[in-house]
């Protein structure tokens, strides 16, 4: 009995080595071979505005301007260096009291990731603006567009291919076919989009968006930069978001957000909440669930103290992969700013949403 037990032990720890074996096979030739399948992203798109549609440019319903900045962590239990995502973006309303019933928008983000063990990292930067035009008085019309500049690098000395397994273990020592013919890729992106935002009453705020990513299909590849067939693949995105105010305490957020590349798509449904814990508004309490269809389950927390808003978000991973991740998926950081430029009668401007 106790043998058998112990071969039984002996098969499942192979088969567990036979897996991780394929796992980082996969792994490398992903990253060298597919680096154009899909984009960096965020759970909290609400929070990334610039990043989801270029039109969000000054699109601040509550705010004459805003400031954010996210930190995704992520595969933390299956990579001995986990991806680590991090973005910053500002942006503002101009030119309110210069064009009748509209405004420009501008504004910028940058972002940069890292992809286990520092082989691969992306930097972008993005300059943005976008018009905003009131269609009478209850709803708003916007179009925008960014341009920015990409650079992705890769360390191949840090990655480990099929021909370097020695029997027992993976040995980036020993020599590999595989060679890189560029290490450093750089080139121009451009994205743009189009919104519109419907506010019938102060309690009521409904919006959609859509916005197309790299329209400009620049070419991608450390293997070979002419071939067409490295060309990022167009993204497209879209949105749907609600602002309800059901009483002087809560509003409540439903939004759907959908994007597709290539032959990768993804939708998210939920909501979150905002409590009022002080007359103004100026302290609230912050919860959400959103759902990642057959990927993974996002409850949020967090608070807003005076226009600052901390929020933490974290993917349970519900798919397969989690067979590997044992069940944990990826933490995600957010705090974001808003204001005006002056205030009426020492109180807040009137906004376009509700508000405490």
């Amino acid at each position: 009995m106790c043998r058998c037990v112990n071969m039984q032990i002996c098969k499942w720890n192979k088969m567990k080595k036979i897996k991780y074996i394929f796992l980082l096979i996969t792994y490398n030739l992903l990253l060298v071979t597919c680096l154009q399948a899909q984009d960096l992203h965020f759970s909290q798109f609400f929070n990334n505005p610039l990043i989801t549609n270029p039109a969000n440019t000054g699109f601040i319903p509550d705010a004459d301007y805003r400031i954010g900045a996210s930190y995704r962590n992520q595969y933390s239990s299956i990579m001995a260096v986990p991806y680590k995502t991090m973005s910053i973006f500002g942006d503002a309303q101009v030119f309110r009291d210069k064009l009748e019933n509209g405004w420009l928008g501008l504004g910028g983000v940058i972002l940069r990731d890292v992809a286990g063990s520092g082989s691969l990292t992306s930097t972008k930067a993005y300059a943005s603006i976008a018009y905003h035009q009131m269609l009478g008085n209850s709803s708003l019309l916007s179009a925008g567009f960014n341009v920015g500049w990409v650079n992705k690098r890769i360390d191949q000395t840090k990655l480990k291919f099929p021909d370097q397994f020695d029997g027992k273990f993976f040995d980036n020592t020993i020599p590999t076919s595989v060679t890189l013919s560029n290490n450093n890729v750089s080139y121009f992106d451009v994205q743009a989009g189009m919104n519109y935002a419907y506010f019938p009453t102060e309690n009521i705020y409904l919006n959609a968006g859509y916005s197309i990513h790299h329209v400009n299909r620049p070419l991608e590849s450390f293997i070979d930069a002419s071939a067409d067939t490295t060309r990022v693949a167009m993204r497209h995105i879209g949105f749907l978001n609600a602002i309800l105010k059901l009483n002087d305490n809560i509003i409540i957020n439903p939004n759907a957000y959908f994007t597709t590349q290539a032959k990768a798509s993804e939708l998210v449904l939920g909501m979150n909440a905002a409590y009022n814990l002080s007359g103004n508004g100026e302290q609230q309490l912050i919860g959400g669930l959103y759902y990642r269809l057959g990927d993974a389950v996002v409850p949020m927390v967090g608070f807003e103290l005076k226009n600052v808003r901390f929020t933490f978000s974290y993917d349970v991973t519900t798919s397969s992969l989690h067979n590997f991740n044992s069940y944990r998926g990826a933490s995600e950081f957010n705090i974001l700013n808003k204001g005006f430029y002056n205030d009426y009668n020492g109180n807040k401007r009137e906004t376009l949403c509700p508000s405490f």
